[in-house]
């Protein structure tokens, strides 16, 4: 065997190595397939539920100068969906500035706050904790716009209910029982 052809393929399987390794590196950026448009969809959400609740301002605005529909009724029902769009858009922002800080690269304006900022996030578990946590807000929220508009048929209706009330409080306790711990 040839001593110098030796050192010559190493030196080939090094680039192929070292070319290889730059192409699995840079293929990270295959996450901003997630954050685009996690982020636009976030910005929709928004656009939305800030919508809805002109739309009940203007709601309000005609029903007391004497001209619109009666309010009473889904004023608070509307604005409750309203702020379960405005949580499901922050679990968009969340999601999509997570997996970038994680996968792409750091936010400079982020890193200067407070570490338990929603968007400073330095593991896949945190992130996940913390839009474990808006979800639970979010599914909060829903179980309060389907109270408002329930009627009791029976007393045991109304046990339910409470009990539902409980298991909540009881859920939300445990979330900022576990806050604490961190």
């Amino acid at each position: 065997m040839d001593p110098d052809s030796r050192p010559a393929r190493k030196t080939r399987r090094g680039q192929l190595e070292r070319r290889f390794e730059a192409f699995l590196w840079h293929s990270r950026l295959m996450v901003l397939m997630a954050v685009v448009p996690a982020l636009l969809g976030a910005l929709v959400l928004f656009i939305i539920a800030s919508l809805d609740i002109l739309a009940v301002l203007a709601d309000t605005w005609r029903h007391y100068l004497g001209g619109g529909a009666d309010i009473h009724k889904s004023v608070v029902t509307d604005i409750i969906v309203a702020v379960d769009i405005y949580l499901i858009a922050l679990v968009l922002m969340i999601f999509g500035l997570g997996v970038y800080k994680l996968f792409v690269s750091r936010i400079e304006p982020a890193e200067g706050r407070d570490p338990q900022h929603p968007f400073n996030v330095s593991s896949l578990d945190q992130l996940k904790d913390k839009i474990a946590r808006v979800v639970i807000l979010a599914v909060i929220i829903e179980f309060f716009r389907a109270v408002v508009g329930i009627s009791f048929e029976t007393p045991l209706d109304a046990i339910y209910l409470a009990l539902s009330v409980l298991a909540l409080a009881l859920a939300l306790y445990l979330m900022a029982l576990a806050h604490k711990q961190e």
